[in-house]
């Protein structure tokens, strides 16, 4: 799996989306995926979840989601190399105090360099989600504008 990886990553270079989901059921190996991909590439994987947690930790949470946006940016921009972006444990994106659109930030990010992330949610009928329908954390988009990388 991680040569077909490698592969549509090369691939990504001349196509006109440079965003690849990582999709998959929980513990279906897309973080070890990516993990490998990264020790293949030596690069670092950057951990949204801890890193913009951390980050957000030294804001009061009132204005929290007028930095969001701008932190992760700079976090991208300190874990791109070689044009390449890994980015892991998206969860903390879709908080809804955040008030984001998580998909539509990772398709901002992939405008600038090819982004790989593993999608915490499922593919269904060419539509990613988040969440379940009712749950307040609940995302539903379209496909447009990225590749999807099942893993089994």
């Amino acid at each position: 799996m991680i040569d077909s990886l490698e592969r549509v990553v090369e691939d990504l270079v001349v196509v006109n989306s440079k965003l690849l989901l990582l999709i998959g059921a929980p513990n279906s190996g897309k973080s070890n995926l990516l993990r490998q991909f990264a020790k293949r590439r030596d690069l670092q994987i950057l951990n949204v979840g801890a890193a913009l947690g951390r980050e957000l930790l030294t804001i009061p949470s009132p204005r929290r989601h007028l930095q969001a946006s701008d932190l992760l940016k700079g976090l991208a921009g300190e874990f791109t190399s070689n044009g390449l972006l890994l980015m892991d444990n998206l969860e903390i994106l879709f908080d809804q105090g955040l008030q984001l659109s998580p998909l539509d930030l990772l398709r901002r990010h992939a405008q600038a360099r090819r982004v790989i992330a593993a999608w915490p949610g499922a593919l269904t009928e060419n539509r990613l989600s988040y969440a379940t329908t009712g749950h307040p954390e609940y995302q539903d988009y379209g496909c447009d504008g990225l590749v999807p990388f099942r893993v089994n």
